[in-house]
């Protein structure tokens, strides 16, 4: 048997979504027996800060000390590498890979790379994420300089989109809330999106949009790098 890299997971953010992505690994995995998988170890923390309360709010506790807690947990327990099914909490990602002694993925490196190996080469990328994405900047910066634009909706669509991401948490997610975020996503394609990002893990949860524009979801583009380092 050839030997694998344990994967650790940074998890909670929230529980559902680690949930999700965990399923989507071993889907991933061309398996024939129980011992064909990888080897996973996950903090499914959902009593780590809001993100939301801290970058959004500007109300809540720092979420950095209890993810580094979490990150040398894990390296402790003996995981090769982190990964962090959370597209908001990379925005710690610099202070976690500096508390351990273990590569943490990226997922914003990893959905570049994605996209740039889309051809034709999408410029206006639309994000379906939740606000805090676009306050710190966590895509903009390293899109453009791969040659692509971060294309957010407008304040007031944003926080209808940020009401899907509350009742996803919620566990209260209606056939309401689906049509919303389609329509959200339908409107930057009439205002020029040419690829889309679904750069939140609540999002993952529900049914992808129906575009002509091709999407990414960036919870897959995590699966898929998490498996490779894994068996790498």
């Amino acid at each position: 048997m050839s030997v694998e890299k344990t994967v650790g997971i940074i998890g909670g953010m929230g529980p559902e979504a680690t949930v999700e992505f965990m399923r989507r690994l071993v889907e991933a995995v061309p398996a024939k027996d129980d011992a064909d998988h990888l080897h996973v170890i996950a903090d499914n923390n959902p009593k780590i800060p809001s993100r939301i309360a801290a970058l959004i709010e500007k109300t809540g506790e720092d979420p950095s000390p209890v993810l580094i807690r979490m990150a040398k947990g894990l390296e402790a327990a003996g995981v090769d590498f982190l990964t962090i099914p959370c597209n908001t909490a990379h925005y710690y990602l610099p202070a976690i890979a500096g508390a351990v002694g273990i590569p943490v993925l990226d997922v914003v490196a990893l959905a570049i790379a994605k996209l740039n190996g889309v051809t034709p080469k999408p410029v206006k990328i639309g994000m379906l994420a939740s606000p805090a994405v676009r306050l710190v900047g966590l895509f903009d910066r390293r899109l453009s300089a791969s040659g692509f634009e971060a294309f957010f909706p407008d304040e007031e669509t944003e926080a209808r989109l940020l009401d899907v991401i509350r009742a996803v948490k919620a566990g209260h997610v209606t056939p309401s809330h689906q049509r919303t975020y389609e329509a959200i996503a339908n409107r930057l394609a009439e205002d020029g999106a040419d690829a889309f990002l679904v750069a939140c893990t609540e999002l993952s949860l529900l049914r992808p949009p129906e575009l002509p524009q091709p999407l990414f979801d960036t919870l897959d583009i995590l699966v898929e790098a998490t498996v490779a380092a894994a068996r790498s």
